[in-house]
């Protein structure tokens, strides 16, 4: 069980930072997108579905870790404050819906500046929220070591 968890605490690391890559990438097109009046195209389309898709992994790979530290009774961040596993549990779920909301906004919204805002919102609130749950006093970059 150590295993696993090291394994899965390294990939929830690791995904992190490709959150926070891909989040860039869609801001920078979104806010690029708004600022040129240029229409919505599929290569703007791209860096939001890869927001989703590692948001929705890191969601998947953080609730795998809680999983695996309640079956063991182990609390999730010991020695901190014992509310925070709980803060950073809802934050993750806010972060993937307000991440999902991006891209289903985006392809709803008519007229390409609303697709263009709807990204740029919506992606900001994610990655502040996900931002806002990341335990910074923990080590920034985890290779499989606890």
């Amino acid at each position: 069980m150590a295993t696993l968890y090291v394994v899965l605490l390294t990939l929830h690391n690791i995904n992190r930072w490709l959150v926070v890559l891909a989040g860039a990438w869609a801001l920078f097109r979104g806010f690029s997108g708004l600022r040129s009046g240029r229409a919505f195209t599929a290569a703007d389309r791209r860096p939001v579905v890869a927001f989703v898709g590692t948001v929705s992994l890191q969601l998947v790979l953080g609730l795998l870790l809680f999983g695996l530290m309640g079956a063991q009774n182990t609390p999730v961040f010991a020695g901190t404050r014992s509310s925070f596993q709980w803060e950073h549990l809802g934050l993750g779920v806010l972060a993937a819906v307000f991440a999902t909301l991006a891209s289903a906004l985006s392809k709803r919204a008519s007229g390409h500046p609303a697709k263009f805002r709807a990204v740029t919102v919506w992606t900001v609130l994610s990655l502040v929220v996900a931002l806002a749950g990341v335990p910074w006093w923990r080590p920034l970059l985890r290779l499989f070591t606890l």
